[in-house]
């Protein structure tokens, strides 16, 4: 996942004109969670009210509902 990254990264540097249509493919559930682990728990809650620490008592169930609701666009 983070070659795939650096490569988009790349791309949008050496070519700011450019366009990604879609990058969605490219998140999964262990990216998320990873995601989540690098996450700073001091920020605010998003628009759900849920915070950092409510979200992981059920990550992997909560990051494969979020994955599967992306798939869909839901």
């Amino acid at each position: 996942m983070a070659t795939t990254l650096e490569r988009i990264a790349d791309i949008a540097k050496a070519r700011p004109k450019e366009r990604f249509t879609s990058l969605a493919h490219l998140i999964n559930v262990d990216s998320l969670k990873a995601c989540h682990w690098w996450t700073d728990g001091k920020k605010a809650t998003g628009v759900d009210k849920v915070t950092k620490e409510e979200y992981e008592e059920n990550l992997d169930a909560n990051a494969a509902n979020l994955v599967a609701r992306m798939k869909r666009q839901a």
